[in-house]
């Protein structure tokens, strides 16, 4: 994301300048919570709603891809270093360990210490719904 609140097909041209700002401030927060032992309380995600193709579009950019899609958790009281699942060789579809939106929100749940599988709210009609997925569960890679 660039000044202009924008990631689009100018990412090529722009990233030597934006993704080591990018980094330095994620890890600059991440440190931070660290340092003043807040780490465990917070976790810190960084997550797209959707992947990008794996070539590079006749604009120069990566059109919306759903396929795979990729996320940074820190904090939280996980199980941090390690990658969870992988992509085949061109980032098209997933490989090993496929991750679905549930297991995420199933695991930011636990360490808020919401119980995913049996916590409900009600919809405006008043029906019970839970918060994730009947197949959403934590992770168990980053539960502690």
């Amino acid at each position: 994301m660039n000044a202009e609140g924008r990631a689009d097909n100018r990412i090529f041209t722009r990233e030597k300048e934006d993704f080591p700002i990018f980094d330095k401030c994620v890890s600059a927060l991440v440190e931070d919570l660290h340092q003043r032992g807040l780490a465990d309380d917070c976790a810190v995600v960084i997550w797209g709603e959707f992947g990008r193709t794996p070539k590079i579009s006749a604009r120069v950019g990566r059109d919306h891809w759903p396929q795979v899609n990729c996320a940074l958790m820190a904090g939280g009281a996980m199980q941090h270093g390690q990658v969870i699942g992988a992509t085949d060789r061109i980032a098209g579809e997933a490989a090993a360990r496929p991750v679905t939106f549930g297991e995420v929100y199933a695991t930011l749940f636990e360490h808020l210490g919401i119980d995913p599988r049996h916590t409900t709210i009600n919809d405006l009609n008043g029906r019970p719904q839970y918060l994730v997925e009947d197949t959403g569960k934590p992770i168990p890679e980053l539960i502690s």
